[in-house]
């Protein structure tokens, strides 16, 4: 059965911004190897996902389609309305870029943790102790 526009519309819309599984997962992770962070800061260009102050460093949960990742859930185009999800997608990555490079003026290191790396929680687990230094 084809989806209409208004049902397409509806399921995009309820896509959330902050607290998604995977964004979830990272910080469950982080917090059990004793990372304690903020979340969502206003504050700091692009608004991380996690934040680790007294270290100056944020972590930003991407995920792969929104984001326009390399991966095959990254690569994926819609097939209706292809030119207005191609826009935003590489508008959702300058926008990405833009504040990466906003933090790293401000003294802010920055890491990417993309949607599909979260399912190998041993590797995330060492990016993370790699990163922020643990």
């Amino acid at each position: 059965m084809k989806e209409t526009a208004e049902q397409r519309s509806r399921i995009m819309r309820a896509v959330k911004g902050a607290d998604t599984t995977p964004e979830l997962a990272v910080r469950r992770l982080a917090h059990s190897m004793g990372y304690r962070f903020r979340l969502h800061r206003k504050d700091l260009p692009g608004k991380p996902d996690l934040t680790f102050p007294r270290l100056r460093k944020v972590i930003f949960v991407n995920g792969c389609f929104w984001h326009g990742h390399d991966c095959a859930r990254g690569a994926r185009v819609p097939v209706r309305n292809r030119d207005y999800w191609t826009q935003k997608v590489a508008r959702n990555m300058e926008r990405d870029r833009s504040a990466q490079s906003a933090l790293q003026r401000l003294g802010w290191k920055s890491l990417v943790v993309w949607e599909c790396e979260i399912k190998d929680q041993n590797r995330l687990q060492r990016t993370l102790r790699r990163f922020l230094g643990k």
